[in-house]
This record gives C-alpha cells, structure tokens and sequence, in this order.
C-alpha cells in the first residue's frame, strides 16, 4: 500500500472474518446499489450472472471466505485476503494458483467516487463476479503461470496485458459492445466513459496490446474488444516472449495522452 495512504490493511480473526463496521456495510449498500442501478445495458451478461452466483447483495459487506468458496465451487477459482498492493510475485503466485488477491479494507464515504488504492469494492464487485466463468478463470490462473515463467524482465509488458483485459477490457456481446474489467464495472465515470464515442476501441490484438502505454488516473483513451471468454482463454497458447521481445523491438505506439505518467 502507499506510503501516504490514509487506509491500514485489516486482519482477519480467528474464523477468517475481516471486522467490517455498520458504517462499512452502509458505504457497501450504496456502492452495490449505485451501480448495479447503472451497469445494466453497459456490462456483459457473464459479469452480471456471476454477480448473482456469488450471492452479492447491498445488505452486508461480504467476506472474503464467503468469496472464497462460492468460487471454489463455481470454478475452482477463488479470493485471497491481502494488503491493498502486494509485490508481483506474490500478485503472479496467488493468481497461477486460480486465487485472486482481494484487498479487505473498504473506502470511506468521502471517497465514494474514487480511490487511487484498490479496495474491497474493487476487488469483490468488480473482479470476482467474472471468476465465475470458467473460461476467464482459466485466463487468471494460466496469465499468472506464464509471468512466473517469463520472469521479470517481461513483467511490465505483461501487466499491460492485464491491464487491458482483467481491468479494461470489452467484449463483443448481441447487443453490441459491453465492459468486462474490472476498472469499468466498479467505476461509474469509466462505465459512461467507455459506452461513450469518446474513446478508441480496438480488435484485440496480443502484439497491439504489448505495444500499447496507459496511465493508470485518467479514465482510458482507449480499450480492446474480445469476441468471447473462450478467445481470451485461447489468447494463453500464444509465444509470449517472442512477442513481447518483438514489442520491444518496434517500441511503444504512441500515447494516447499526456507522456508524463506513462507506464
């Protein structure tokens, strides 16, 4: 977590329950119900599915364990309590393991529309409800095999894959394009933002992908669009050193926004 965070990582008891405050379920309630309020008509179908599978509701913040073991059964996938940021080995173990890391506090009322840490709310809501399908878990688990394969020195280029899939990515459905990442579900800025004209939408494309920057405090210039869970599952067979090697080949495209903060 940031040095300069406000928020302090909580600790389970000895039942494997995080304390979470009546005033965490009220801020839980009103996120929860802002959102699914807004994300119809803008979300693919399998999120919203997996909301209901894992028993999401506005009427308590959920636990961790609870997660846990509704994916487990799902999907054998699963949720994992740590510190709002971890080091990528340990990000790459837990997910090569099925298991996602869920950070366990929860944002306080002034922070509603915004926090630059990942929260429970990000975490639970916006991550979770897609490890219920089978094809996107397969994605998690077989991404985090194939960074601890590469090693460090492809990690960044891999962390761009991530970034425009499990945080930002867009899938084709019938009733045209709708958001899958994390960053857009949870967020209603990002969810208007990416059903807007504004920004670039883009075939997805591996070596594209590799090749492309982003900036983690804006909303996103640009995403790329998936035909279904079963090509992100396919994308896993592909020679990711040679591709990214060849990324670092050509180089970066050029950035869609302000080249300060690029990453």
């Amino acid at each position: 977590m940031p040095k300069d965070t406000s928020y302090t990582s909580l600790h389970p008891d000895e039942n494997g329950l995080f304390p979470y405050s009546a005033d965490d379920d009220a801020v839980w309630g009103e996120l929860f119900n802002r959102q699914m309020a807004f994300l119809p008509g803008k979300v693919a179908p399998e999120y919203l599915d997996g909301v209901g599978k894992l028993g999401l509701t506005a009427d308590k913040t959920p636990q961790v364990k609870d997660i846990d073991a509704r994916l487990g059964a799902l999907t054998g996938a699963g949720a994992h309590g740590v510190p709002a940021i971890i080091p990528p080995s340990q990000f790459y173990d837990l997910l090569s393991q099925r298991k996602f890391p869920v950070a366990t506090f929860l944002r306080r009322r002034e922070h509603m529309d915004y926090i630059e840490e990942p929260d429970l709310f990000h975490e639970v809501f916006g991550h979770c409800p897609m490890l219920a399908h089978p094809d996107y878990a397969d994605f998690i688990e077989g991404f985090g095999k194939r960074a601890i394969a590469l090693g460090k020195g492809y990690s960044w280029h891999m962390f761009r894959l991530f970034w425009f899939t499990v945080e930002f990515g867009m899938i084709r459905t019938k009733d045209g394009l709708r958001a899958y990442g994390a960053g857009i579900v949870s967020s209603p800025s990002e969810a208007a933002h990416a059903m807007s004209d504004a920004p670039l939408m883009q075939e997805f494309d591996l070596l594209t992908v590799f090749r492309t920057p982003y900036r983690i405090d804006i909303v996103q210039p640009t995403y790329f669009v998936i035909d279904s869970f079963e090509q992100l599952a396919r994308v896993l067979d592909a020679d990711f050193a040679a591709l990214i090697d060849k990324a670092k080949e050509m180089g970066d495209l050029p950035a869609l926004f302000a080249a300060a903060k690029a990453v």
